[in-house]
This record gives C-alpha cells, structure tokens and sequence, in this order.
C-alpha cells in the first residue's frame, strides 16, 4: 500500500528527520539535517549503499568555485544556466536552474570544509555543452568513491544508516502530513517508524516498465543501464499526496566515451573496441560497406576545411585530421536515469499540484524534478549530480530547521 491513512498515530520509535535513500543526495541531506541539531535516520534499500550515484562517474558542475579559481578558470552561475538553458532549448525550469547553478559551488565549499571531502577540478575534457571546465571530482575520478566519501562523513558525525530497510508505506494525517513511514527487511518483517519531517532522495523511476510506459512510452524494452532501485516509489508517494509532477517524460541515454571510463575501459580489455589500418580492413571487421566509410571521411574531411557544417553541431576545425590506424566500436543507447520528477520550492519542499508546499515532505536528486527539461535532448553532463548535491543539502537544512522548532 503506498499511503497508510491514519491520525495522529503513537509509533514506539521516532526519528525527527528520516532520509529515504542512500545515495550521494541521501547524504547530503543527513549531514545538513543533523548541523541543525536534529536527529537523523537514513534508510537504504540495499544491503549496501550504491545506487545512481556509484553507477556515475561522479563528476559535479559547479561554477566559481575555488578550486577553479586556482586553475584561472573564469565562470559564474550566470554562465552556467546559460549553458543548461541552451542544451534544454529554454524549457528547463528557470527558477531551479537559477537555484542550483548558484547553490553548486558553495555546496562543494561546504562539503569540502565541514565534512572533510576533497574536490578537484576535472581538466584535459571540455564536456560537449559546457563552456567552462566545471566538472569537479573527487582524487579517484569515480562516482562509488564520491559515495564511500560521503559515507565516511556521515559515520563521523555518527548518524546512522540501516541497509536492507525498504520503505513500503508512508502513514499520513488528513492533512497530508507524514506521521511516519512503514519499513520492509530483508527477512519479512515490518517496523512502522515515526518522523517529524521526510526527505525523498530515492531517485527516478528508470527501473520501473509501467511507470516508464506511462510517461516515457517510447522506451518501452530499451535496455536499462540504471540501479534496479530506481523503482519510482517518491514519484508514487507523492502523487498520492497530490503533489505535481514535472519534466516527466526526460531522462539520461547513457553511452560512455573515454579511456577515462571505467565502463571504457572494460569494453576495450572484452574486444569491442576494433582497430584497422586502412578503411578496407575497418569495412570488414565492422561489416560497413566501404562506400559508406568513404563517404563519412569525406564529410570529416569537409568538415575540417570549413567548407561545410555539420548537423549535429560539432566543430572539426581546431582538430587534426583523422589518421591511420582507424578505431571503431559500436554504439548504442541505454537509458541511466529518469530526469523527471516531483515539484519542490527553494527548499527543497514537495508542492502540492494546487501550488502549496506539502507539510512536512522534501525531495532531491533524481525523486525531483531535475534541470533537463521535458526531453532526452534536454540533458546535460553531471545534472543528475547537481541536483543531487544542491537540493540534497537544502532539503537536509530545511526538514533540520523544521524538526527542531517543532520540538522547541
């Protein structure tokens, strides 16, 4: 049952400020929430913490920072929706994006001063979309080493995290205010637990076919490349509670590029990528008509002399021609995340459709809506991240500071 109907209803535990999810905006939260002085509790599905954010590389955008600022690199948050804005075609949501291009930098400062995690910026790759080198990272340039680090900050302010605790159930008061949620282990029993304010950091819908059928139709049976977790349940809560949904129908199509990648790099040691010295041998181990290659240099070749554009907008003229030996490797497209998701304010608070904030509920990361737009095209590098982080942090603040002026 997705919403258990109660009044005020006496749970035997409570917890002032519950996180659902364990990712990288999970922790965000917890460690905001609990600088407010309230007692936190993070549940986690899985026996242990992964989910999108150990999938990515964990890069995040931020603008003006001063780990930029150290490589005289010049950017501005004004900049940076600018970019976001233009990958979205003007649709994503204007107040969101303002919010979290300005909010980004001063959550990494944060998390880097008062939770001890070290970021540095990523140089050597300009992100197709990005004008600026902005992508930060911690030392190890991986997505599950952001999380360990995160972990690792969250254990040092001992704040508790149980694993293998899915939420089935959100009890709530005819005022749509959450009492306390229902908890299913990994052995069958139940625990219903009490809580103050909630904060939604589950992520999207990606590994749910009806959901996806429903708001993204035309990816029905396309391969996910997602964690399984990505179930949609904040979306469902929510929508039960009346929340509004945006942006639905975007989402991340997922295909690495870069010896830099560790998928890359997997796929290279099995074979996939191919290798030939002339375009006839690369004809014959990639089964491409030869014509057709020919044609493609050609249009690189014009490409790169200026004397056509290419459609799909990328510039060959400050890069040298291609030479012998010629790689190859086939590509195709999977979907990683969802992009859509339940509306929130500057506080990370879920708004109902009728245009109020929710009681007592907050989302980020990918259970909100994200700063992609309406569509695929929409997606920018390290969105998903940004969101995470930025609205991690203000729905940790904001269900902190609720918290604890209701036990004042």
């Amino acid at each position: 049952m997705i919403l258990l109907r109660s009044t005020e209803t006496v749970f035997a535990n409570e917890v002032e400020v519950l996180v659902v999810g364990a990712g990288a905006c999970g922790m965000t939260a917890a460690l905001a929430a609990s600088e407010q002085g309230a007692e936190v509790l993070v549940l986690e599905r899985d026996s242990k913490p992964s989910g999108s954010t150990s999938l990515s590389s964990g890069f995040i955008p931020a603008s003006g920072t001063r780990w930029q600022k150290e490589k005289g690199i010049e950017d501005d948050p004004e900049l940076f929706a600018k970019d976001i804005q233009q990958k979205a075609k003007g649709k994503a949501d204007e107040a969101l994006v303002r919010l979290t291009t300005e909010f980004a930098g001063p959550c990494l400062e944060w998390l880097s001063d008062q939770h001890g995690i070290p970021f540095e910026v990523l140089e050597g790759f300009l992100y197709p979309g990005h004008s600026r080198l902005r992508m930060h990272t911690v030392p190890e340039h991986t997505g599950s080493s952001l999380l360990q680090r995160l972990h690792q900050s969250v254990a040092k302010r001992e704040i508790p995290v149980l694993c293998e605790a899915t939420v089935s159930g959100l009890f709530v008061n005819n005022h749509q205010k959450v009492l306390g949620v229902r908890v299913l282990r990994s052995d069958g029993s139940t625990e219903d637990l009490g809580c103050r304010t909630l904060v939604l950091a589950c992520n999207g819908y990606g590994g749910n076919a009806k959901l996806l059928k429903r708001f993204i139709p035309e990816l029905e049976g396309m391969h996910y490349f997602g964690h399984n977790g990505n179930q949609g349940d904040a979306v469902l809560w929510g929508e039960a509670l009346g929340a509004e949904l945006r942006d639905m129908s975007a989402f991340q199509g997922h295909g690495s590029v870069g010896l830099e990648f560790e998928d890359y790099r997997n796929a290279d040691q099995m074979g996939a990528i191919r290798s030939a010295h002339d375009l006839e041998k690369l004809s014959k181990i990639t089964s491409l008509p030869k014509s057709n290659l020919e044609r493609t240099f050609q249009d690189i070749e014009d490409f790169h002399l200026g004397k056509r554009e290419d459609s799909f907008g990328r510039d060959f003229k400050e890069k040298p021609m291609l030479e012998p030996p010629y790689y190859a490797v086939q590509v195709s497209c999977s979907l990683f995340h969802t992009q859509g998701g339940l509306a929130v304010n500057s506080e990370a608070r879920v708004m109902h459709k009728e245009g109020h904030p929710l009681p007592n509920l907050f989302a980020g990361g990918g259970a909100a809506q994200g700063v992609s737009g309406p569509a695929v095209w929409g997606y920018l590098s390290g969105n998903g991240l940004l969101t995470a982080i930025t609205l991690g942090r203000l729905a940790g603040e904001h269900a902190g500071k609720q918290a604890s002026q209701s036990k004042a």
